[in-house]
C-alpha cells in the first residue's frame, strides 16, 4: 500500500465528510464515505463519530479482502458494502452513503426513480433502482447494494437511504446532490401527474456525453 496516498484519501474522505454533513444529506452521524486507495486498501469514516469532530487521521485504511482494519477506532459498519462495490466496479475511487431527506422518502416508499431529468441520466446512468431491505452492514445488504447498482452510478436503499459511487471521491459527491435533487423532483411531479421519461436512445448519448466528453476532455 502507497502510505502517501492512503494519507491523501484520509484528506479527502474527511474534508467530503464534513461537507456532506454540512449540506444536509446525512444527520447526527449517519452515513457513511470511502475512498479507494488501490485494489486491496481503502479509507472509509469511523463508525458513530460527529462528523465536526473528524481530523483525517480518524479516517480508517481497511484492507477490502479481509476488512481487518489499522488503528483503534471501528471503521463503519457498512465497509463490507464498500468493499463489495470496489470489489465490483474497479473504475469506482469513491462512495457516499447519505440519508437524505427526499431520497429516503422514496426509498421509504419503496418505489425506484424513473429516469426524468437530464442530469440524472447523465451522471446516475438512468433509472436509479431500489435495493432490497436488509440489515445495515451484512453481506445481504452489500450483495443488495452491488445489485442495484449495476450499470448505474447511484441507488436507493429500502427504508434506509441512497448510495452513489463514482471515478472520484467529488464526482460520488455531486452524484449524491443530484440524486437527492433527483429525488425532489421526482415527488414534485407526483403532485401534476408525473414526471415524463427521458427515451432510452437519449439516456445512453447523455451518459456517454458525461463519461467521456463532458468538461475539459
Amino acid at each position: 500500500m502507497n502510505r502517501e496516498k492512503a494519507k491523501l484519501m484520509q484528506i479527502d474522505v474527511c474534508s467530503t465528510a464534513q461537507s456532506m454533513y454540512h449540506s444536509g444529506l446525512v444527520a447526527g452521524t449517519w452515513g457513511n464515505i470511502s475512498a479507494r486507495i488501490d485494489e486491496d486498501y481503502m479509507v472509509i469514516t469511523p463508525s458513530g463519530m460527529n462528523y465536526d469532530s473528524l481530523c483525517p487521521e480518524d479516517m480508517v485504511v481497511v484492507d477490502m479482502n479481509t476488512l481487518e482494519y489499522e488503528g483503534n477506532l471501528k471503521p463503519s459498519i457498512e465497509a463490507i458494502v464498500h468493499s463489495a462495490i470496489y470489489k465490483d466496479r474497479p473504475e469506482v475511487n469513491g462512495i457516499m452513503h447519505t440519508h437524505s431527506t427526499y431520497a429516503l422518502t422514496v426509498a421509504a416508499a419503496r418505489k425506484t426513480i424513473p429516469p426524468i431529468c437530464d442530469d440524472q441520466v447523465q451522471i446516475l446512468g438512468g433509472e436509479v433502482r431500489l435495493a432490497a431491505y436488509t440489515m445495515p452492514g451484512t453481506k445481504e445488504m452489500a450483495d443488495e447494494v452491488v445489485k442495484a447498482l449495476k450499470e448505474r452510478a447511484g441507488a436507493l436503499i429500502a427504508n434506509h437511504g441512497a448510495i452513489t459511487v463514482g471515478r472520484t471521491l467529488a464526482e460520488a459527491y455531486t452524484g449524491s446532490q443530484v440524486l437527492e435533487k433527483t429525488a425532489m423532483v421526482y415527488i414534485n411531479c407526483q403532485s401534476i401527474g408525473g414526471g415524463v421519461e427521458i427515451s432510452q436512445e437519449d439516456i445512453k448519448f447523455f451518459h456517454d456525453f458525461f463519461m467521456n466528453k463532458y468538461g475539459q476532455r
